[in-house]
């Protein structure tokens, strides 16, 4: 164990004798010098970034030079450290919204702001108990995690194994260790969420899947009233569908749909203006609140447009628009993980139990 490391486990037996909360998961992992096996972000003169993990010995290399990791294991946050070719490269940990876009993936990420709209707009709050269905590559699972604390319940259920893995490595990876509030399941919503919650026992609900009008019954069961149910889609298809079931239902609210997008701006001196490139629709964001037990949602004034017509056959991805994903990239993502094996499909694994291409960045 390092310094910095005895220190911060003295600290923390000494804040538990005195009856001091300990500090929340993945806290320490946060914070003083850089460590080996630490996530850092290199920016260049230029604003590239690199994203790379502290090894001793470890060399960075581009076509303008190389420095060692050596150069800054030790060295506060902030540093800044000159390849060979007398490049400089400003060091930092990498944010939150950094990691996830960053991270080895199998699924496409939630991006960062849309994890946000979804925190704050369901308030998501320390303590609360979420369920999230279609975890992906886990980036949306850590903004749920870092909400809900250590004193939450995040359940996190994704149908995929392959996904589940990557998802896992991911969150443990940022945490620095498992998350005592969180478990993962492998299998399907509809099944999974009426044996594992009791009925009212959720106080709120996350859906990023294909078509979540088909959990509508369960998610309902599952939420306790004033519970908040939010789902992520790609199409207006979609978007229709979900709200129009809803409705149906009987059970919520009126939905209430939006988009986000963000325009990043270029400061210099007076050269003041509007980047090139932003990041636009990545997806829409519905939300409604579940209705008390025995009460009817008031009926809308409003009426659906006469081409609306309810769908009853079953919708194929390739209606939703789902982009295939090779199962040779998923392998070579889960490999470069060192993802292990998550119990079979439709069994819990425990929580915080262990186990578990840099993506391009937008504007």
């Amino acid at each position: 164990m390092t310094e910095p490391e005895q220190s911060d486990a003295s600290e923390q037996a000494q804040q538990s004798e005195q009856g001091v909360p300990a500090r929340p998961t993945g806290a320490d992992v946060r914070r003083g010098p850089l460590r080996v096996g630490d996530r850092v972000q290199l920016t260049d003169p230029r604003g590239r970034l690199h994203t790379i993990t502290l090894a001793p010995d470890a060399t960075f290399h581009t076509h303008k030079g190389y420095f060692r990791h050596d150069a800054l294991i030790g060295a506060p946050e902030g540093s800044v450290v000159t390849s060979t070719g007398g490049v400089e490269y400003l060091a930092l940990r990498p944010l939150l919204s950094d990691y996830v876009l960053s991270m080895p993936r199998g699924a496409a990420v939630v991006y960062p702001k849309d994890a946000g709209q979804v925190v704050a707009m369901a308030d998501i709050y320390p303590g609360a108990t979420v369920v999230e269905a279609g975890v992906g590559s886990g980036a949306l699972t850590m903004s749920l995690l870092r909400a809900v604390g250590d004193s939450g319940r995040l359940h996190s259920i994704e149908r995929r194994e392959d996904f589940a893995a990557i998802a896992r490595a991911n969150v443990e990876g940022f945490f620095g260790a498992p998350h005592p509030a969180w478990s993962l399941t492998v299998g399907d919503l509809s099944d999974v969420l009426p044996r594992t919650a009791p009925a009212g026992s959720v106080d709120r609900v996350v859906l990023d899947m294909l078509a979540p009008w088909e959990n509508v019954d369960a998610v309902a069961d599952a939420l306790a009233p004033g519970g908040v149910l939010v789902a992520y889609v790609a199409t207006t298809t979609q978007l229709s569908r979900l709200a129009e079931d809803l409705r149906d239902d009987g059970r919520f609210t009126e939905p209430q749909a939006w988009e986000s997008m963000v325009r990043g701006w270029h400061l210099e001196g007076l050269a003041v203006r509007p980047e090139h490139r932003m990041v636009g629709h990545t997806g829409f964001l519905l939300t409604t609140r579940r209705m008390a037990g025995g009460i009817a949602a008031p009926v809308r004034r409003r009426r659906p447009s006469k081409g609306y017509a309810a769908q009853e056959e079953e919708w194929t991805p390739e209606d939703l628009g789902e982009r295939a994903i090779s199962d040779k990239k998923v392998r070579r993502v889960r490999r470069d993980l060192g993802a292990a094996p998550l119990p079979d499909a439709g069994s819990d694994a425990g929580r915080g139990a262990a186990g578990p291409d840099d993506a391009d960045r937008e504007g």
